[in-house]
């Protein structure tokens, strides 16, 4: 237990780092020599400073390491270690904990009270690294934490393991059902997938470190570190979940794809499984589908106003191409299966061809590729040219074949959507032409292009307005021009709760621009003009720009100016 000493004072080392001012210095310690409140505590109760930098400045002094318990992800074993009345009486929370060097890391708001610190040695038995945090930081986690399912109930699922883990990673004994229906094993992995569908989570990635695994779940399209198991646990949690998804056990060497079907609460998830090995184990990564899945409906995803009017018109038109862009994640096929959805009616054969199929349509024939059986892209769009359809999806044009397939299709009287992978939707067009598609057959058969990325809607119950910073503002109307409002505007953030997980977003929307294919952007396809020209076209025929979209959704609140700015940015 090794408690480092206090250099300088609190005050210097909060106006060294610009926390305060010279002005408030002095004044807070005239009032502490007049008073005796100690100065920390006199710039607290004039707002001078706020407890995170106040306590970072002690960090400082005391040269004990600062953590932001937000931001650290639950160690069941360190809880376990620490129990929870203990916790609340001395203001202390377990961060990590090292078995073998027999180290506990534990924050704490006063890490110089030396008999806390030895108390909390003899009632967890291992030797305590002090770390800081704020006081109110520490009680939240308390609250939070010690109750949270996700961490209790994989901590007594830890307990049943104990040594007997090993027995449960040999694969005889993982391959008979009793071994599995008895393993505290099965007991953690269903507590990941089951908080994984309470926090709405597409992904869960599970990371084999050096001396532990992580768990991460991708919540609202952001990666969050939620959970830490002991490195002992992975081999015998990754067997689980292989077995769960018939996939091969005994091949750790190449990668491996699975699915499987997870029901928690009368809900129902498909899980689409991918391992791949890497230097520390075996990696997992879980995307989870919603078997009821509610499609959104083209204004819920955020189209509106002329770039909705643009695309409807688009959509009526019986034949052509209608493409949606953007990076991986970007929802390209959710805005393809809204559309869709739109359009299917009893009177119109829709056959989609999808790389996987993620949402099952009534009404619509949906077909998932297989390379390894011959079914690409390329192929199953030449065979449902004799399947008698309407419309056609082909989930990404990824090669001239499938390009010049696609455009066929649309001028023999089809109506073909698909996806590409470009900046914007002007980039579609020139992409196009390096597959080697004809200038004069694309002017003719893409009737309108749409670019698309997907933020964090703001949190309805922690919403709060400020004012934005001159710079900031002076920014939203360079990029807006004409569709700025006149006069003072306010921007919207979230103060995080408890409801978005301390995040300040709940849910996504995404940010869109729509590109009809004009007879003057036509001509620019048939001079093989780059994809500046096309949007500088587009934009003076009344395109609205996504960062222009992403910045108007700000402006009413619905996301904020940083996640616009995060994806939106070019």
């Amino acid at each position: 237990m090794n408690v480092p000493t206090a250099r300088g004072t609190i005050l210097e080392i909060l106006l060294a780092r610009g926390s305060i001012t010279q002005d408030q210095l002095n004044k807070a310690s005239l009032e502490s020599i007049n008073t005796g409140i100690p100065p920390e505590q006199v710039l607290l109760n004039h707002n001078f400073v706020d407890l995170q930098k106040l306590t970072q400045a002690k960090s400082e002094l005391y040269n004990i390491p600062y953590v932001n318990l937000s931001e650290q992800a639950v160690s069941p074993e360190a809880l376990n270690a620490l129990p929870e009345i203990v916790a609340r009486r001395y203001h202390a929370f377990p961060v990590s904990i090292d078995k073998e060097k027999g180290i506990i890391s534990i924050a704490l708001e006063n890490p110089l009270d030396l008999s806390a610190l030895e108390f909390l040695e003899k009632k967890t038995g291992f030797k305590i690294n002090p770390l800081i945090a704020t006081a109110d930081d520490i009680k939240e986690m308390i609250d939070g934490k010690y109750s949270q399912s996700l961490s209790t109930e994989v901590t007594e699922a830890l307990k049943e393991t104990g040594e007997s883990v090993q027995k449960v990673v040999d694969i005889s004994n993982l391959t008979s059902g009793v071994a599995v229906r008895e393993a505290p094993i099965t007991k953690i992995v269903a507590t990941v997938l089951e908080f994984a569908m309470k926090s709405r989570a597409s992904d869960v990635h599970i990371e084999p470190q050096a001396d532990r695994t992580q768990v991460r779940y991708r919540i609202d399209g952001i990666l969050h570190e939620k959970l830490i198991l002991p490195r002992r646990v992975h081999d015998a949690v990754i067997s689980r979940i292989k077995i769960l998804a018939e996939m091969k056990i005994d091949e750790k060497r190449v990668p491996q794809d699975g699915r499987f079907t997870f029901r928690a609460g009368g809900e129902e998830v498909d899980l689409r499984v991918s391992s791949l090995p890497t230097v520390n184990g075996e990696k997992i990564v879980m995307r989870l589908l919603k078997k009821s899945g509610h499609i959104p409906s083209l204004p819920e995803l955020g189209i509106r106003g002329r770039a909705l009017k643009n695309l409807e018109d688009a959509i009526a038109v019986p034949h052509g191409i209608i493409l949606v862009t953007g990076p991986t994640g970007s929802g390209k096929t959710t805005t393809l299966y809204s559309v869709l959805n739109k359009i299917n009616t009893p009177r119109v054969n829709i056959v989609t061809l999808e790389d996987p199929v993620e949402y099952q349509i009534a009404g619509v024939n949906q077909v998932q590729v297989n390379p390894q059986a011959g079914l690409t892209f390329a192929s199953g769009l030449r065979s449902f040219l004799r399947q008698d359809p309407n419309i056609i999806m082909v989930g990404e044009i990824r090669d001239s074949e499938t390009a010049d397939l696609a455009i066929q299709a649309s001028l023999t009287g089809h109506l073909v959507f698909s996806t590409l992978h470009t900046n914007s939707a002007a980039g579609a067009l020139p992409r196009l032409l390096d597959m080697r598609a004809e200038p004069f057959l694309l002017a003719s058969s893409i009737t309108c292009v749409m670019g698309q990325r997907v933020v964090r809607k703001i949190c309805e119950h922690c919403k709060e307005e400020y004012q934005p910073p001159a710079e900031v503002a002076e920014d939203i109307r360079k990029v807006l021009g004409n569709l700025a409002p006149s006069g003072d505007f306010k921007l919207f953030r979230g103060r995080k709760c408890p409801e978005c997980n301390d995040t300040g977003y709940i849910g996504r929307i995404a940010v869109f621009e729509v590109l009809p294919i004009s007879e003057k952007i036509g001509r620019l396809i048939l001079e093989r003009r780059p994809a500046v020209d096309v949007e500088h076209q587009a934009v003076e025929e009344g395109m609205v720009l996504m960062k222009q979209d992403g910045y108007l959704k700000a402006l009413d609140g619905i996301t904020s100016i940083e996640e616009v700015l995060r994806v939106a940015q070019t």
